[in-house]
């Protein structure tokens, strides 16, 4: 298949309300995973911090926020292009 070409599961997928309700439940996962991550290493952050060394646990708590935000930018820029 060439890159000029459509895909047959992109011909098929037309309706924008379809897209749009499927962006909605990709935006709760997205959501419900982020809250969960966050749980998970503060969780972890605290059972270091008991150890002393809480430290290490900072970055995992960062790349999980950066991937919350991901997630909270992706679907107002995709709504604006649909």
């Amino acid at each position: 298949m060439r890159w000029s070409q459509a895909s047959p599961a992109a011909a098929t997928f037309t309706d924008t309300a379809e897209a749009a309700r499927l962006l909605e439940l990709l935006v709760w996962c997205g959501a419900a995973a982020g809250v969960a991550g966050i749980v998970v290493v503060g969780t972890h952050l605290a059972l270091a911090l008991r150890r002393g060394q809480a430290v290490a646990q900072l970055g995992s708590l960062g790349w999980v926020l950066a991937a919350c935000v991901v997630v909270a930018t992706a679907a107002p820029l995709v709504n604006a292009l649909l």
